[in-house]
């Protein structure tokens, strides 16, 4: 691998780095959440439902942005390709283009469903 690449690799390892600490943030959101969640069931507490939802729909919108930010990568690998790599690697660059790609439509649904069901009907959780 060429100097260039492995810096690109490793830059893009710390960027990684980062998104877990996000990701232990939204664990630790997510956990808050169902005790809210809960309280609101139990007690018919209407101010822990409106935080529930809030703390929801700031989940998701993180992690649509985080999602995007993983397409952008499966975009610019698939542009990357050469004629040269191999058939095995052109395929799996495609998968994880497609892998990327719904899970950015999911997170744009799992969003939408967050900001529309205000009686909080359907379980929406980060995955």
């Amino acid at each position: 691998m060429k100097n260039n690449k492995i810096e690109e690799k490793l830059k893009q390892i710390d960027i990684e780095n980062k998104i877990w600490i996000i990701y232990i943030g939204i664990i630790i959101l997510s956990w808050y959440s169902n005790s809210l969640e809960k309280k609101y069931f139990i007690n018919n507490d209407l101010e822990s439902k409106e935080k529930y939802r809030k703390i929801i729909i700031l989940i998701f919108s993180i992690l649509v942005v985080i999602y995007f930010y993983f397409l952008k990568g499966a975009i610019d690998d698939i542009k990357n390709i050469s004629l040269t790599d191999s058939k095995k690697k052109k395929d799996l660059v495609y998968l994880s283009f497609f892998g990327s790609l719904f899970i950015v439509l999911s997170g744009i649904i799992f969003l939408y469903i967050a900001i529309n069901d205000e009686d909080i009907n359907v379980e929406v959780a980060f995955n």
